[in-house]
This record gives C-alpha cells, structure tokens and sequence, in this order.
C-alpha cells in the first residue's frame, strides 16, 4: 500500500509541474498570448490563450489554463479555467469553421478581494464583427471562475472612408490597475487601439472608451505597465515580415501616447502578442512562438529577461530557446569529433525538427524523427533524407578560446545534385550568413566541406545545423588555429566490433606507436596503452556496460570514437 500511495503521489506531483529549463515553458499543449501578473502570493501568474490542434485557422482557441512560478524555472499548471461552451450568449458562428471556438487573448485583474478574467468572444452568426469582452470572476487567480451572464458594454465608433463605423466591441482586453487603485481597460484589434477608466464594479466603463492616439503601426494586443512614473503601452504592429511588438509611453495611463520603437523583433510565429512585467528584481518580456509546431497557428509561450536604458527606453529583447542537451549527457569536447547522430536530447521542437515523422533506422534513436540509416560496410551512422525546413542541434565544451575550422564529413546522395547549409551558434548564424555547398558524393566515400574562421570562447557552445536540401551527414570535426586536430579521411582508424560481445575491442588502420586512451562518461581516464597494427586490442571486459570514449594520437594527429560496451 505504500508503493502504490507513493506512485501515485509521484503521478500527482509530475502531472502538476512542468520543468522547464527554457523556452518555450509550456510543451505539453500550444498557447499563446500570455498576460502575466504578480498577485499577492508572491507567485507569478500567466494567463494564456490556447492553440487546439489540429489548427483551423484562427478559429480553434479554446480552454483558457493558468501557470504560475516562484523561480521563473518550475511553472505549475493549475489547469484549465474557462471554455467556450460556458459562455452564455456563444451562438455558432456561420463564417467560420464548424469546430471554431474563439477564446482569443484574455487577461486578469485583481480588485476589492476578487478577481477578474477578461476575455473576448463573439457574439455571432458572424465573428469578425460581433466581439464582445466577457468576464469571470473568483475568489482565487486560478480556480473558480464564474462567467457573469452577460458581456461588457464595450460600443466603440470610428470613422472609415467618411462613414461611421461601430462595432459592440474589438479583441485582446487588458487592464491595467495604477498606483491610486485606478482601473483602466484597453481592447484593440484591426488596427484600432482604445481606452476608458472603469468603475469600481470592474465591469462598467466610466463614459466612452476613446481611441488610443500617437501608436505608430498599431495592429492589435495592447499591454499596459508602469515603470518610475512613466506609463508603457505595448503592442503588435504590422510589419510584413513577422509582427514585432513595439511600445508608446505617456504620462497618462490614456495617452497621448509617444511611439518609441521595438523590444520584440518577430519570432518563429506570423503573429505576436505579449506583456511586461517585473517580477523578483527582474523585468520580463513574455511572448509566443512557434519553435514546438513548426506552424504559427500552433503556438507555445516563452519569456525572457528585459532590460531598460538610462532614459527609460526598452532594449531589444534576445529571444532565446531551450536547444536540448548533450545526448546522453555526455558532452563532446571542442576541438574534437561529433557524430552527426549524436545529436542533442530534447525532442522535436528543441533539439532538432524533422519535416516527417518516423525515423528511418530500425536500431538507433528509435522514437525520434531525424533520419538515421546505417552504412554496414563501415559500421557507420549517419543522419539522412533532410529537408530545407529542419534543423538539428548539438552542445559541446570548447576547451580553449580559438578560430576554429569545422569538417564536415558530408555528401549529397544523388549524382549532380548540389546542396547547402548553414550554421547557427548560440542563436546567431555564421557571418553573412554563409551557405556552404555540399556536393554528390557516395556513401563509402563521404566528402569534406570545410567551414573555416568560426571563432568561439572557452565553454559550452550550441551550434545549430541547418540544411537546405537532402544529404548524407555521418560527423564533423572542429580544428582550433593552434590544434593539430585533423580529419581522419583516407586512412582513418577503424574500431570493431563496436560493441563487441566480451568487451575486447580492437582497432585497425593505425601506425606503429599509437597512444590511445580511453576515458568515461565523466571524463576520466580508464585505460591508456600504446598500439601497433600487430597489438591493436582494448581490453573493457572489466568495465561496467555503457558509453566510453578513445583518443588515439599519432605525430601531429588526434583521432576519437565512441565506444559501446554492453
């Protein structure tokens, strides 16, 4: 009885959190548009909207979830709060999908011992003009939410080509609550920002919303914070490349506003929404991307660090993104050999993204999608049958600051055909960016496409291979300006069997007076002996089972394996 209640507390307990050392933080459903806020607890609370899969468009967004941290690493899902079946004017929408649901970006306030979560719906039999902003209320940030019966009253006019334009109401509400205990409301959507204080009740406008003015390239997803006096209005504009999220200050929490620039440039995703807020001594800049679908209708939210000049203005925003980590947290060291296969851990969306499903090996890597076959003549993995839309990532340990050269042991699998590729470190591609060309070449001879002047520092480095088309990739080698790495080619060393069934593995294609050393997982060295083409073998039948590497060296060359002792 007490294995079974503590199996299912472990259950409990790793159902309820999600770990995520990096962005994006939520991976276990798409979600998008996240509205942050500190409450009393001390707990940072995020808001989002949710992506259904398969996606319909824009239609399919349903079941509102809330997350929470207190060390901005481990966010708890407190579950889902709200969907569309519980809104009480929802009526089918004819313009739209059957399926559609249209529970776009909401946000939550907190007032008089309650709280409020805003959101937007349609009111139909057409969507695109029928919006209205419901609310629900509940004694708690993330539970209990009682949707009131019926929407705000939120009638905005405008002029458009001389006529008079009036809508029951536009899309992404926030509010904002100041240091007077002042309420505000914005909504804004199809270009159109506007603004009004509301009443104490926190569901009535005080007079008419009015248009936010001085909003240089507003598109939609109003954010409201305050900073030293200073009132911030952030938003998506509508750049063509991407929507990037800029921001207008004031003096007034209604403007007029002065544009300032932009703290987010687009992400993976055609569409941006996010907030700002500051949270244990650190601002915060929360957004969406589509780094875990591959498609901007499947979105998944992410956050990273804020920064602000001396005059108060916002500096641009890095993105960055959890890229795996090193497969089977050995991590290659720098200058030295990868195998292709060898990728990062982490899964689709992290360490690498394959265009189809299913792995092409039947013995390595089995439940991922990158392409693996396996070359039997040389007992040599390779990834294979890539695409212009992938990308795999590998982590490495680079042990001295140097200019390094990479060879690439690569080939393109069909006779005239030419391909490219390009490289990503640290999310920042090689200079230009460069693509390098990668020829036809067979199997039994792979071919070596250098990429020289890549300058890197002492520790732990990503690089990010992008290809542009299909090809043949078996490892690469980094070669510091001061090494004496090289490429093992014509006369490499061969390690058979690997693994072998009594733990002796011996080595061909060496020269006479070869050093090799064998080290562990963790780095140290097991074995170390000196081999010729007559005394060839590695003796780790006395070793426990799993991954272990060699280095031989000879003169002025460095040759490394891994080996796989079952």
């Amino acid at each position: 009885m007490k294995r079974i209640f503590l199996f299912l507390f472990l259950i409990f307990n790793l159902s309820s959190f999600l770990f995520a050392q990096g962005n994006p933080f939520v991976r276990d459903i798409y979600t998008a548009d996240p509205s942050a806020h500190l409450w009393a607890d001390g707990r940072l609370y995020v808001y989002p909207s949710h992506d259904i899969e398969p996606p319909s468009g824009c239609d399919r967004m349903d079941k509102y979830h809330v997350y929470s941290t207190n060390d901005m690493i481990h966010w708890t899902d407190h579950g889902q709060i709200l969907e569309a079946s519980q809104v009480p004017w929802d009526v089918p929408v004819t313009n739209a999908s059957s399926n559609a649901t249209f529970m776009w970006a909401p946000d939550c306030a907190y007032k008089n011992g309650k709280y409020y979560f805003y959101f937007p719906h349609p009111e139909g039999p057409t969507w695109n003009d029928t919006w209205r902003i419901g609310v629900a209320v509940s004694d708690y940030p993330a539970s209990d939410f009682t949707i009131l019966p019926e929407p705000m009253n939120t009638t905005v006019s405008w002029l458009e080509n001389g006529q008079t334009v009036t809508a029951p109401g536009l899309i992404d509400p926030c509010v904002f609550i100041d240091d007077d205990g002042r309420a505000y409301f914005y909504m804004g959507g199809g270009n159109r920002c506007f603004g009004g204080r509301l009443k104490e009740n926190m569901i009535e406008i005080e007079g008419e919303l009015q248009a936010m003015t001085g909003l240089t390239g507003f598109h939609e997803g109003a954010w409201i914070f305050k900073r030293n006096g200073i009132y911030y209005l952030t938003y998506a504009d509508n750049n063509g490349g991407g929507n990037q999220l800029r921001y207008a200050t004031s003096s007034n929490p209604l403007g007029p506003w002065s544009h300032k620039g932009v703290y987010l440039t687009p992400t993976t995703s055609d569409t941006s929404h996010g907030s700002v807020v500051e949270y244990n001594g650190q601002w915060w800049a929360l957004y969406h991307t589509a780094d875990l679908s591959g498609t901007g209708l499947l979105r998944s939210i992410c956050v990273d660090s804020l920064f602000f000049n001396s005059d108060g203005t916002i500096q641009i925003v890095k993105q960055t993104k959890d890229q795996g980590t090193p497969y089977k947290g050995v991590l290659p060291t720098v200058p030295g050999n990868i195998e292709a296969e060898d990728y990062n851990d982490g899964g689709k969306g992290i360490a690498y993204w394959d265009a189809t499903e299913g792995n092409a090996s039947l013995e390595y890597r089995l439940n991922e999608d990158v392409d693996i076959a396996r070359y039997k003549q040389k007992n040599m993995y390779y990834v294979t049958s890539m695409a212009s839309n992938e990308y795999i990532n590998y982590s490495f340990n680079v042990l001295h600051d140097d200019i390094y050269t990479i060879n690439f042991l690569i080939g393109t699998p069909q006779s005239g055909q030419m391909q490219k590729f390009y490289l990503e470190f640290d999310y920042t591609k090689t200079s230009n960016p460069k693509r390098y060309d990668v020829a036809y070449t067979p199997l039994s001879a792979l071919g070596t496409v250098s990429v020289p002047n890549v300058s890197l520092t002492k520790g732990v480095h990503t690089m990010r291979f992008i290809p542009q088309g299909n090809m043949n990739f078996d490892k690469f080698t980094f070669v510091g300006a001061s090494s004496t790495i090289e490429m093992p080619q014509t006369k490499a060393a061969v390690v058979f069997p690997n693994p072998p069934s009594d733990g002796i593995f011996r080595v061909a294609g060496i020269e006479m007076n070869t050093q090799a050393s064998v080290s562990d997982i963790n780095g140290k060295i097991i074995l170390k002996k000196t081999l010729n083409p007559q005394n060839n073998t590695l003796d780790l039948s006395a070793n426990v089972a799993g991954i272990y590497f060699l280095q031989l060296k000879t003169k002025d060359k460095i040759f490394t394996a891994k080996l796989i002792r079952k």
